[in-house]
């Protein structure tokens, strides 16, 4: 009970950080997860409201680096140590370059065969007056390049920029970004940085603004916005199924989203390649890649009439 008071605690916070020492011990006695397929698929053939909490795995199936093991580092750099508001501070050029090489992997990349098999479930199910949403801790736009509709992006967007000024949000998708970024951001050890002057990184379209631009995203250390952890919550508290996707369930405070779903007793199914600190959590586990367990398990169940 300490400990889900703690996780609720950092849910409230809203902080986004990065644990590799995750405290095991599951919130429900559900045993070992479950592999068998058709008792998933009784409990997906009567949920009414299911939530989907997809991570980088399932991007990293369309060719997007999860800045995880081998894809750690850009340059010299850890990503993670570039993905702060200090670094954002001290070095907006360097940073910038991060993410244009980011950006630009995004816009060439295509949805998964995972991203789609979401996407068919929730066009499928929302004809029977049945929801699914996407909670997604992914920064790129491949779930709605492949049709999903109800998509909450906790930690924001790639293909967004926010004015350090004004504030103002702007969808962008210009490729690339601004002129001097024009081929930028190898991620090789020996470039260079290019050491672009502030006032050539992309700026603020607002009238009397022209201030920095940043990346719509959450860096570590920064809060989630409480608006989407509000619209996540009630997510939360409805769904009667739920499946954590692709994720290494070690960043919170999306980590702490299928363990808190489990102990209100909803069945938790988890796909992905690997266990997780939370897999003991969770009702079911399918191990492999994403792009061959998810569609399996949420094709058209026998008992759908549309």
């Amino acid at each position: 009970m300490t400990m889900l008071l703690q996780n609720r605690a950092v849910f409230a916070l809203g902080l986004r950080m990065c644990s590799t020492n995750v405290t095991r011990g599951p919130l429900v006695d559900t045993g070992r997860p479950s592999s068998d397929l058709s008792e998933f698929r009784k409990a997906f053939s009567k949920a009414k409201h299911i939530a989907i909490i997809t991570g980088a795995g399932v991007s990293a199936e369309s060719g997007v680096p999860t800045f995880r093991g081998e894809n750690e580092k850009w340059r010299k750099w850890q990503s993670q140590d570039l993905a702060t508001p200090e670094a954002f501070s001290r070095n907006p050029s360097r940073v910038w370059e991060f993410y244009h090489y980011r950006r630009e992997l995004a816009l060439s990349k295509k949805p998964s065969a995972a991203h789609l098999a979401i996407a068919e479930c929730e066009a499928r199910l929302r004809k029977q007056g049945r929801s699914v949403v996407v909670i997604t801790q992914c920064i790129d736009d491949l779930h709605r390049q492949a049709g999903s509709k109800h998509v909450l992006k906790v930690h924001g967007s790639l293909l967004e920029t926010r004015c350090v000024s004004c504030g103002e949000v702007t969808v962008n998708k210009r490729s690339p970004i601004c002129a001097a970024l024009k081929g930028k951001g190898a991620p090789d050890p020996d470039v260079a940085d290019a050491q672009i002057p502030v006032d050539k990184l992309p700026r603020c379209n607002e009238s009397d603004c022209h201030g920095l631009l940043r990346p719509n995203v959450v860096f570590f250390g920064e809060t989630l916005d409480s608006h989407i952890l509000t619209k996540v919550e009630k997510e939360m508290e409805i769904c009667d199924l739920c499946l954590v996707v692709g994720t290494s369930s070690i960043v919170y405070p999306a980590a702490m989203f299928g363990p808190q779903i489990a102990a209100r007793g909803v069945p938790v199914a988890e796909f992905n390649t690997a266990t997780t600190p939370k897999t003991e959590y969770f009702t079911h586990h399918f191990q492999g890649p994403c792009g061959i367990t998810l569609p399996p398990a949420l094709a058209r169940h026998e008992s759908e009439v549309i």
